[in-house]
Formats: C-alpha cells, sequence, structure tokens
C-alpha cells in the first residue's frame, strides 16, 4: 500500500490559563483547532484561518518570529513542531499521514462561534494545565504535551 501524505498545521490556542480542544468527529479523538493547508497558503496562516474557521476566534501565533528577510525571501513563524501522524492504518501498513505543522497561539477571550458546517461551540472545552496532566485516559500524549508547552509559552510570553 502506498502512503498518501496531506500536510496539515494546527494551533494550540491558549486564554487564561487554558488550551481549547474538542473531540474531531471524525478521528474520534482530543485535538485542537487545526486542517488542511491550502495550495497557496502558508502553514502558519492556516492554523490561524482553521482556529478562525472551527471556533471563531482570531488567536495570534506566540513564539519565534521570522526576522530574516530580503527583497525575494521573507522567513515565516516557525512551528513549535513539526509531526508525522498516522491517520489510517489497515493491517500493520501505514495508508494516510499527516505532516503537522504546530503552532501556539493567543486568544484574548473565550467567545467561540464557529462557522456554518463546524462543529458547535458546545463541542469544545477549555482545559486547564491540572486537567490537561491527570486526564491521560480522554487525551493523546502529544496533545497533553503540546497543550502543557502552549500554556506555558503563552503566560511566558505576557
Amino acid at each position: 500500500m502506498e502512503t498518501t501524505r496531506h500536510h496539515v498545521a494546527t494551533a494550540y490556542v491558549v486564554n487564561d490559563g487554558a488550551v481549547l480542544l474538542h473531540e474531531h468527529d471524525s478521528l474520534q479523538m482530543w485535538l485542537p483547532p487545526g486542517g488542511h493547508v491550502d495550495r497557496d497558503e502558508p502553514p502558519h496562516e492556516c492554523a490561524l484561518r482553521e482556529t478562525r474557521e472551527e471556533t471563531g476566534l482570531d488567536a495570534t501565533i506566540v513564539g519565534p518570529d521570522g526576522d530574516l528577510s530580503s527583497d525575494t525571501v521573507t522567513e515565516l513563524p516557525r512551528p513549535r513542531n513539526v509531526l508525522l501522524e498516522d491517520i489510517n492504518v489497515c493491517d500493520g501498513a501505514v495508508g494516510h499521514q499527516h505532516v503537522d505543522f504546530v503552532y501556539y497561539a493567543r486568544a484574548d477571550h473565550r467567545e467561540l462561534d464557529p462557522a456554518p458546517g463546524e462543529q458547535p461551540a458546545a463541542d469544545w472545552t477549555w482545559v486547564d494545565r491540572e486537567k490537561l496532566l491527570a486526564d491521560t485516559e480522554r487525551f493523546e500524549p502529544d496533545v497533553i504535551e503540546n497543550g502543557r508547552r502552549a500554556i506555558d509559552a503563552v503566560e511566558r510570553a505576557d
């Protein structure tokens, strides 16, 4: 079986010491906002676009900004992680993977207003560090660690 890879981008959005997560309808796991990178967009813009569409929040990326530029070059904000994620495994063979550009972001409020066709606001929950670290049955290890790191990064930036 040939493995198909898609580029995606994710934003761990933090407000007041908590990260925003939802149980993804098709993947059946708790995840932050994110989705497939469009052909014409850089990954950091995808993460922010997906956050806006899925939650209604206008988030701001927290972290290292690119400062290298010239007439023909602009350095993009660096993701906190680039992950290779197995999405579809059948009989031990990986058929579909995501190359995930992971960013940490800040939201100025918690009022959610998902776009039409997105999961409703009631499906999202703000999870603080203690609950995130304590609920290892509900959250995947990478989600716990990225959520914790995102909360720490936003607190340090404030």
